[in-house]
Protein backbone atom coordinates (compact mmCIF):
# COMPACT_ATOMS: atom_id res chain seq x y z
CA UNK A 1 0.00 0.00 0.00
CA UNK A 2 1.51 3.40 -0.95
CA UNK A 3 2.43 5.58 1.98
CA UNK A 4 0.65 8.57 3.41
CA UNK A 5 2.30 11.95 2.88
CA UNK A 6 2.39 14.32 5.83
CA UNK A 7 0.83 17.71 5.08
CA UNK A 8 2.08 20.93 6.63
CA UNK A 9 -1.25 21.33 8.47
CA UNK A 10 -0.53 18.15 10.41
CA UNK A 11 -2.88 15.89 8.50
CA UNK A 12 -1.97 13.17 6.01
CA UNK A 13 -2.72 12.53 2.34
CA UNK A 14 -2.61 9.09 0.68
CA UNK A 15 0.11 9.21 -1.95
CA UNK A 16 -2.07 7.29 -4.37
CA UNK A 17 -5.78 7.84 -4.92
CA UNK A 18 -8.23 7.48 -7.76
CA UNK A 19 -10.06 10.18 -9.68
CA UNK A 20 -13.64 10.42 -10.88
CA UNK A 21 -13.17 12.77 -13.86
CA UNK A 22 -15.39 11.65 -16.75
CA UNK A 23 -16.78 8.71 -14.76
CA UNK A 24 -20.44 8.51 -15.77
CA UNK A 25 -22.84 9.16 -12.88
CA UNK A 26 -24.43 5.75 -13.34
CA UNK A 27 -21.00 4.13 -12.87
CA UNK A 28 -19.59 6.33 -10.11
CA UNK A 29 -21.01 4.51 -7.06
CA UNK A 30 -19.66 1.19 -8.29
CA UNK A 31 -16.26 2.64 -9.16
CA UNK A 32 -15.95 4.24 -5.72
CA UNK A 33 -17.00 1.07 -3.96
CA UNK A 34 -14.55 -1.00 -6.02
CA UNK A 35 -11.71 1.46 -5.46
CA UNK A 36 -12.17 1.50 -1.70
CA UNK A 37 -12.49 -2.29 -1.64
CA UNK A 38 -9.19 -2.54 -3.56
CA UNK A 39 -7.43 -0.52 -0.87
CA UNK A 40 -7.48 3.08 -2.08
CA UNK A 41 -8.11 5.61 0.65
CA UNK A 42 -8.41 8.80 -1.41
CA UNK A 43 -11.42 9.56 -3.60
CA UNK A 44 -10.81 12.58 -5.84
CA UNK A 45 -13.99 14.34 -6.93
CA UNK A 46 -15.11 17.79 -8.00
CA UNK A 47 -18.15 19.93 -8.63
CA UNK A 48 -17.41 19.77 -12.38
CA UNK A 49 -17.54 15.98 -12.56
CA UNK A 50 -21.29 15.84 -11.98
CA UNK A 51 -21.13 12.56 -10.06
CA UNK A 52 -20.72 13.59 -6.42
CA UNK A 53 -24.14 12.30 -5.38
CA UNK A 54 -23.33 8.88 -6.79
CA UNK A 55 -19.82 8.97 -5.31
CA UNK A 56 -21.42 9.59 -1.94
CA UNK A 57 -23.58 6.48 -2.42
CA UNK A 58 -20.44 4.42 -3.10
CA UNK A 59 -18.67 5.79 -0.03
CA UNK A 60 -21.64 5.01 2.22
CA UNK A 61 -21.78 1.45 0.89
CA UNK A 62 -18.12 1.05 1.84
CA UNK A 63 -18.81 2.47 5.28
CA UNK A 64 -21.72 0.08 5.70
CA UNK A 65 -19.28 -2.76 4.92
CA UNK A 66 -17.09 -1.77 7.86
CA UNK A 67 -14.65 0.81 6.50
CA UNK A 68 -13.98 3.61 8.97
CA UNK A 69 -14.80 7.09 7.67
CA UNK A 70 -11.62 8.46 9.26
CA UNK A 71 -9.60 6.14 7.01
CA UNK A 72 -10.77 7.90 3.83
CA UNK A 73 -9.80 11.25 2.31
CA UNK A 74 -12.64 12.71 0.23
CA UNK A 75 -11.69 15.56 -2.09
CA UNK A 76 -13.80 18.10 -3.93
CA UNK A 77 -13.04 21.25 -5.91
CA UNK A 78 -14.83 24.54 -6.58
CA UNK A 79 -15.22 24.97 -10.34
CA UNK A 80 -15.59 28.76 -10.23
CA UNK A 81 -16.70 29.34 -13.80
CA UNK A 82 -18.31 32.78 -13.94
CA UNK A 83 -17.76 33.66 -10.29
CA UNK A 84 -14.92 33.04 -7.84
CA UNK A 85 -16.13 35.40 -5.15
CA UNK A 86 -16.17 34.39 -1.50
CA UNK A 87 -19.93 33.83 -1.49
CA UNK A 88 -19.94 31.83 -4.72
CA UNK A 89 -17.13 29.62 -3.42
CA UNK A 90 -18.94 29.00 -0.14
CA UNK A 91 -22.08 28.11 -2.08
CA UNK A 92 -20.09 25.67 -4.20
CA UNK A 93 -18.77 23.98 -1.06
CA UNK A 94 -22.27 23.73 0.38
CA UNK A 95 -23.55 22.19 -2.86
CA UNK A 96 -20.81 19.57 -3.00
CA UNK A 97 -21.23 18.73 0.67
CA UNK A 98 -24.97 18.32 0.13
CA UNK A 99 -24.45 16.22 -3.01
CA UNK A 100 -22.10 13.81 -1.23
CA UNK A 101 -24.76 13.35 1.41
CA UNK A 102 -25.03 12.66 5.11
CA UNK A 103 -22.10 10.95 6.76
CA UNK A 104 -19.61 11.65 3.96
CA UNK A 105 -18.35 15.23 4.06
CA UNK A 106 -15.25 16.75 2.46
CA UNK A 107 -11.74 16.37 3.87
CA UNK A 108 -9.71 18.28 1.27
CA UNK A 109 -11.27 21.16 -0.65
CA UNK A 110 -9.52 22.90 -3.53
CA UNK A 111 -9.89 25.69 -6.06
CA UNK A 112 -10.12 23.84 -9.38
CA UNK A 113 -8.54 26.53 -11.60
CA UNK A 114 -7.10 29.98 -10.85
CA UNK A 115 -8.68 31.64 -13.92
CA UNK A 116 -6.03 34.38 -13.66
CA UNK A 117 -7.41 36.86 -16.21
CA UNK A 118 -10.31 37.53 -13.84
CA UNK A 119 -8.04 37.89 -10.82
CA UNK A 120 -10.65 36.61 -8.35
CA UNK A 121 -8.89 33.49 -7.11
CA UNK A 122 -7.57 35.17 -3.91
CA UNK A 123 -11.21 35.74 -2.92
CA UNK A 124 -11.91 32.05 -3.45
CA UNK A 125 -8.82 31.16 -1.41
CA UNK A 126 -10.01 33.34 1.48
CA UNK A 127 -13.30 31.42 1.41
CA UNK A 128 -11.41 28.12 1.74
CA UNK A 129 -9.39 29.53 4.64
CA UNK A 130 -12.67 30.50 6.28
CA UNK A 131 -14.08 26.99 5.81
CA UNK A 132 -11.01 25.49 7.43
CA UNK A 133 -11.10 27.92 10.33
CA UNK A 134 -14.75 26.99 10.92
CA UNK A 135 -13.82 23.31 11.03
CA UNK A 136 -15.97 22.46 8.03
CA UNK A 137 -13.05 21.04 6.07
CA UNK A 138 -9.84 19.45 7.31
CA UNK A 139 -7.35 20.63 4.67
CA UNK A 140 -7.38 23.14 1.82
CA UNK A 141 -5.46 23.24 -1.42
CA UNK A 142 -5.50 24.31 -5.03
CA UNK A 143 -5.40 22.77 -8.48
CA UNK A 144 -3.67 24.00 -11.63
CA UNK A 145 -1.90 26.89 -9.93
CA UNK A 146 1.44 28.18 -11.20
CA UNK A 147 4.20 29.60 -8.99
CA UNK A 148 2.83 33.10 -9.62
CA UNK A 149 -0.69 32.13 -8.53
CA UNK A 150 0.61 30.36 -5.43
CA UNK A 151 2.81 33.29 -4.45
CA UNK A 152 -0.10 35.71 -4.70
CA UNK A 153 -2.48 33.83 -2.41
CA UNK A 154 0.27 33.18 0.14
CA UNK A 155 1.36 36.84 0.08
CA UNK A 156 -2.23 38.06 0.49
CA UNK A 157 -3.42 35.60 3.15
CA UNK A 158 -0.36 34.07 4.78
CA UNK A 159 -1.91 30.63 4.28
CA UNK A 160 -0.05 28.07 2.17
CA UNK A 161 -2.06 25.37 0.35
CA UNK A 162 -1.25 21.84 1.47
CA UNK A 163 -1.46 20.51 -2.08
CA UNK A 164 -1.40 21.71 -5.68
CA UNK A 165 -2.99 19.24 -8.06
CA UNK A 166 -1.46 19.74 -11.51
CA UNK A 167 -1.01 17.91 -14.79
CA UNK A 168 2.18 15.91 -14.49
CA UNK A 169 3.59 12.87 -16.30
CA UNK A 170 6.93 11.97 -17.92
CA UNK A 171 6.33 14.38 -20.80
CA UNK A 172 5.52 17.17 -18.32
CA UNK A 173 7.27 16.42 -15.00
CA UNK A 174 6.97 20.06 -13.81
CA UNK A 175 10.39 20.05 -12.11
CA UNK A 176 10.48 23.81 -11.43
CA UNK A 177 6.99 23.81 -9.95
CA UNK A 178 7.79 20.74 -7.85
CA UNK A 179 10.86 22.52 -6.50
CA UNK A 180 8.73 25.54 -5.56
CA UNK A 181 6.29 23.20 -3.84
CA UNK A 182 9.07 21.54 -1.90
CA UNK A 183 10.41 24.89 -0.66
CA UNK A 184 6.95 25.79 0.66
CA UNK A 185 5.84 22.40 1.98
CA UNK A 186 3.22 21.87 -0.73
CA UNK A 187 2.50 18.35 -1.96
CA UNK A 188 2.52 17.89 -5.74
CA UNK A 189 -0.49 15.76 -6.69
CA UNK A 190 -0.54 14.69 -10.34
CA UNK A 191 -3.66 14.60 -12.42
CA UNK A 192 -3.42 12.84 -15.78
CA UNK A 193 -0.45 11.00 -14.25
CA UNK A 194 -0.40 8.57 -17.19
CA UNK A 195 -0.62 11.30 -19.83
CA UNK A 196 -4.17 10.23 -20.70
CA UNK A 197 -2.65 6.77 -21.29
CA UNK A 198 -0.61 7.99 -24.26
CA UNK A 199 2.69 7.84 -22.35
CA UNK A 200 2.07 4.14 -21.72
CA UNK A 201 2.80 3.39 -25.38
CA UNK A 202 6.29 4.90 -25.27
CA UNK A 203 8.87 2.21 -26.17
CA UNK A 204 11.11 3.09 -23.22
CA UNK A 205 8.24 2.78 -20.77
CA UNK A 206 7.24 -0.53 -22.34
CA UNK A 207 10.84 -1.75 -22.10
CA UNK A 208 11.18 -0.80 -18.45
CA UNK A 209 7.86 -2.45 -17.65
CA UNK A 210 8.93 -5.65 -19.38
CA UNK A 211 12.21 -5.74 -17.45
CA UNK A 212 10.39 -5.42 -14.13
CA UNK A 213 7.51 -7.75 -14.99
CA UNK A 214 5.13 -4.85 -14.50
CA UNK A 215 2.62 -2.95 -16.60
CA UNK A 216 3.54 0.40 -18.18
CA UNK A 217 0.97 2.07 -15.92
CA UNK A 218 2.62 0.59 -12.83
CA UNK A 219 6.00 1.92 -13.98
CA UNK A 220 4.68 5.46 -14.38
CA UNK A 221 2.76 5.38 -11.11
CA UNK A 222 5.89 4.18 -9.34
CA UNK A 223 7.85 7.01 -11.00
CA UNK A 224 5.42 9.53 -9.49
CA UNK A 225 5.79 8.01 -6.04
CA UNK A 226 9.59 7.91 -6.25
CA UNK A 227 9.56 11.63 -7.09
CA UNK A 228 8.00 12.07 -3.64
CA UNK A 229 4.63 13.28 -4.84
CA UNK A 230 1.10 11.95 -5.09
CA UNK A 231 -1.00 10.80 -8.05
CA UNK A 232 -4.63 10.15 -8.86
CA UNK A 233 -4.90 7.81 -11.86
CA UNK A 234 -8.43 7.16 -13.13
CA UNK A 235 -10.04 3.93 -14.23
CA UNK A 236 -13.59 2.63 -14.27
CA UNK A 237 -12.42 -1.00 -14.37
CA UNK A 238 -11.96 -2.77 -11.01
CA UNK A 239 -9.10 -4.90 -12.32
CA UNK A 240 -7.23 -1.80 -13.53
CA UNK A 241 -7.84 -0.04 -10.23
CA UNK A 242 -6.26 -2.99 -8.43
CA UNK A 243 -3.34 -3.14 -10.87
CA UNK A 244 -2.58 0.58 -10.49
CA UNK A 245 -2.43 0.18 -6.72
CA UNK A 246 -0.13 -2.84 -6.79
CA UNK A 247 3.23 -1.05 -6.95
CA UNK A 248 4.67 -1.69 -3.49
CA UNK A 249 7.16 -4.30 -4.73
CA UNK A 250 8.23 -2.27 -7.77
CA UNK A 251 11.36 -0.13 -7.40
CA UNK A 252 12.70 1.76 -10.39
CA UNK A 253 16.48 1.84 -10.75
CA UNK A 254 18.61 4.94 -11.29
CA UNK A 255 18.93 3.93 -14.96
CA UNK A 256 15.14 3.62 -15.22
CA UNK A 257 14.71 7.12 -13.82
CA UNK A 258 17.28 8.52 -16.28
CA UNK A 259 15.45 6.87 -19.18
CA UNK A 260 12.09 8.27 -18.05
CA UNK A 261 13.60 11.72 -17.51
CA UNK A 262 14.67 11.71 -21.18
CA UNK A 263 11.01 11.56 -22.21
CA UNK A 264 10.34 15.14 -21.10
CA UNK A 265 8.97 17.29 -23.95
CA UNK A 266 6.81 19.84 -22.11
CA UNK A 267 3.76 18.54 -23.95
CA UNK A 268 0.44 18.99 -22.16
CA UNK A 269 -2.60 16.79 -22.63
CA UNK A 270 -4.84 19.38 -20.96
CA UNK A 271 -5.26 23.14 -20.63
CA UNK A 272 -2.50 25.48 -19.49
CA UNK A 273 -3.57 27.24 -16.27
CA UNK A 274 -3.26 30.68 -17.87
CA UNK A 275 -5.64 29.68 -20.65
CA UNK A 276 -8.58 28.55 -18.48
CA UNK A 277 -10.95 31.44 -17.74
Amino acid sequence: MPENLTLHDGHALPALGFGLYKVAPEDAAGVVEAGLAAGYRLVDGAELYGNETEAGHGIRRALDSGLERTAITVTSKAWGEGDQSRDATLRAFDASEHALGAGVGIDLYMIHWPRPARGEYPQAWRALVELQQQGRVRSIGVSNFTEEHLARIVDETGVVPVVNQVESHPWLPQHDLRAFHERHGIVTQAWSPLGRSRVLEDPEVVRIAREHGASPAQVIIRWHLQLGGAAIPKSSRPERLRENLDVDDLELTADDLVAIAALETGERTGTHPDDRQ
